[in-house]
């Protein structure tokens, strides 16, 4: 019980890499900051474009949705940081974990947010526009408000992954919370970095899933 507590639970290693723990932690919250809204706000439109049912344009979004939901975003990452620059576009490391999150990120939500647009009933669609509301207002003030309730617990799951999916910034040398844990961990040939690492994703991200649960019973419950 003792080697493992020496070597997992060590308080004394726990304290010495905090700092260390908290710059990668900035860098996750960064990350997570940009490409949480910014995923999605690209979803949005890629969702609203779909909508419309233009030929011409759901062709196309069609192919960026299928592709880089099927592309492992490591190998999208490995692509954005090491294979740009020899097409003459060089990323600094955050900018191409960002880039990466933003493509990945984009088609994940504008799939949820399309089931959640088709969700809501043509007949109210209609109706809005029966009354003199353009595409516009009865898109804004009709379809998006219900489409999102219909699909939160999903939208936040996704927002869940995202955050999670920070964590491949360590392959690109980024600092984010598991780098800064791993290079701890092989400065002190110690796993106690990586515990707590664990753990700080687990108070960051447990609000989420608890929330998750809650919506999901709710609309069991409705």
């Amino acid at each position: 019980m003792d080697k493992f507590v020496s070597n997992f639970l060590n308080v004394d290693i726990v304290i010495s890499v905090f700092p260390q723990l908290l710059l990668g932690l900035k860098n996750t919250v960064i990350l997570s900051v940009i490409a949480v809204p910014g995923g999605v706000f690209i979803g949005l439109i890629i969702a609203v474009l779909f909508s419309m049912r233009i030929r011409a344009l759901n062709i196309p979004l069609i192919a960026y949705i299928d592709f880089l939901r099927a592309f492992p975003p490591l190998v999208l990452l490995i692509f954005v940081y090491y294979g740009l620059p020899f097409l003459g576009l060089e990323l600094s490391a955050m900018s191409a974990v960002i880039v990466a999150l933003l493509l990945n990120t984009s088609a994940y939500f504008s799939e949820v947010i399309r089931a959640g647009i088709e969700s809501v009933p043509r007949g109210q669609i209609e109706a809005a526009r029966a009354t003199g509301l353009t595409g516009r207002t009865t898109l804004v003030q009709i379809v998006l408000p219900q489409a999102i309730r219909n699909i939160l617990p999903d939208l936040i799951s996704n927002i869940l992954e995202t955050i999670k999916l920070t964590s491949l910034a360590s392959v690109v040398t980024l600092p984010e919370l598991l780098r800064a844990a791993r290079l701890a961990q092989g400065n002190l040939f110690n796993s106690t970095p990586l515990v707590a690492a664990a753990l700080i994703y687990l108070a960051l991200l447990w609000p989420l899933v608890r929330l998750i649960t809650r919506l999901e019973r709710r609309n069991l419950a409705t």
